[in-house]
């Protein structure tokens, strides 16, 4: 197996890492644990920059790959992939803007994008492992 075969599944579990983390980072806030819930987000984040790499890197090395079926399961793919696309290219600007206002002790202004920003950051994180269970699961089921 290649580094490019074995990158999905890689990077389908650093979005669902990042998905798990997310969430209990904001269990975490709920409660009243600011350190756990600054690490847990942290870690969340580290682990979605991991994703970016390996999906550059997986794209570099493999090109972009298309959904080889049809019929429903495609037209399921391309709405979750379409949906995950478009709020993944807006979830990283509010990340790091979300992120840099904590890092300013601006907390105030945090909570009110944090509550815009957990919502799309999960659902980028849950349809990103959506998409390889489709692509790479489920698309031979399609033909």
């Amino acid at each position: 197996m290649t580094l490019g075969d074995a990158l999905p599944a890689v990077n389908a579990t650093l979005n669902g890492t990042s998905a798990v983390l997310v969430f209990l980072g904001w269990r975490a806030i709920r409660a009243g644990e600011r350190e756990r819930h600054r690490a847990l987000m942290l870690g969340a984040l580290a682990s979605s920059v991991l994703f970016l790499a390996g999906y550059l890197t997986r794209i570099a090395l493999t090109g972009v790959h298309r959904f080889p079926g049809g019929g429903p399961l495609r037209a399921i793919y391309l709405g979750v992939l379409g949906s995950h696309t478009v709020l993944a290219a807006v979830a990283a600007p509010m990340v790091l803007w979300t992120l840099s206002l904590a890092l300013r002790d601006r907390f105030r202004d945090h909570r009110r994008i944090a509550r815009r920003t957990l919502p799309v950051w999960l659902y980028v994180s849950v349809t990103g492992v959506a998409v390889y269970v489709l692509l790479y699961q489920l698309a031979g089921l399609a033909r």
